[in-house]
């Protein structure tokens, strides 16, 4: 049984397969109504259990219709209309839903719960966003860098703005894949330090600057996210903090001249990134946002061990 919490559940050849798959089964989808399931249909017969704790559309949009599409079927439930919201545990919940459905995932916040989800479930687990992580995003955006003609080894990443669980998710995507990252932020606000070592255990050169244009300077691929997540506090005094990380048309000058923007979305436009480059030849996240449902199948039908 595999279970899907950070990318390094599974290993590079594996976030490879799931790379080229995607694109072979988003290939022979072009011109299908997005309802139909694929030729295969390799997953009909199996329902996926969705569990949200926190706000979601691409992630709720794209595994019920990533379900769809293999085949199979997919069923939500919340805090607010579950027992969840109760008191019941989850560890009495992994073992309720695992009599009743064939996977699990789980969209949550503190990312323990997501660890003893996996412990107590009999059928595999993944992880749709915690407060550490975020693999399920990066499958889709790596999807999104090869569709756009760049290659994953030696490639050069920046991140602009908050050390976040993408950010998190994005250094251990670069030691499995042996691509570089550049990370612009302000002092206070890098990554956990133990995915920059795992990073560059695998390989990556990851460089840290308080200097955005630093960052940036002939990067391939930049990348930014919101600067204030769901919850969090200080809200003002981050997002002073943040100011002179925004992605603007000046900054992206920095980059090559064929980089690509990528912003896991929702964005506030107007504070992490600007209009013209949210809008602009440059910005790929609506590319990003729909590969989500080819990402998702991939990693679906590796935890099934159909990869």
């Amino acid at each position: 049984m595999r279970h899907f919490l950070d990318l390094t559940d599974a290993s590079g050849d594996a976030i490879a397969a799931m790379i080229n798959n995607a694109q072979d089964r988003k290939a022979a989808r072009a011109g299908w109504p997005k309802g139909k399931a694929d030729a295969d249909a390799p997953l009909a017969g199996h329902v996926l259990g969705m569990i949200f704790e926190k706000n979601s559309t691409r992630t709720r949009v794209s595994f019920d219709m990533a379900m769809r599409q293999l085949g199979g079927s997919a069923l939500i439930l919340d805090s607010g209309t579950s027992q969840l919201g109760r008191g019941e545990s989850i560890a009495d919940t992994a073992r309720v839903l695992s009599r009743m459905v064939d996977a699990i995932m789980l969209r949550t916040d503190d990312h323990e719960k997501a660890t003893e989800m996996a412990r107590h479930a009999t059928v595999p687990v993944i992880n749709g966003l915690t407060d550490r992580s975020h693999p399920c995003q990066i499958v889709a955006d790596l999807l999104t860098v090869i569709e756009h003609g760049k290659t994953l080894p030696g490639l050069e990443l920046a991140w602009l703005g908050d050390g976040n669980n993408v950010l998190h998710s994005i250094l251990e995507a670069a030691g499995l894949m042996k691509f570089n990252v550049r990370i612009g932020t302000p002092k206070g606000y890098e990554p956990e330090a133990e995915f920059i070592d795992l990073a560059r255990k695998g390989g990556a050169l990851v460089t840290l600057t308080n200097d955005a244009r630093e960052a940036v300077a002939g990067a391939d691929i930049v990348v930014t996210d919101t600067w204030v997540s769901m919850g969090q506090e200080h809200v003002d005094e981050k997002l002073s903090a943040m100011a002179p990380f925004q992605v603007s048309e000046e900054l992206m000058s920095a980059a090559r001249p064929d980089a690509k923007f990528l912003h896991c979305l929702p964005a506030h436009v107007g504070e992490e990134v600007t209009e013209e480059v949210f809008e602009g030849d440059r910005s790929v996240v609506f590319d990003e946002a729909e590969n989500r449902i080819h990402a998702q199948k991939s990693v679906l039908l590796w935890c099934f061990g159909k990869l």
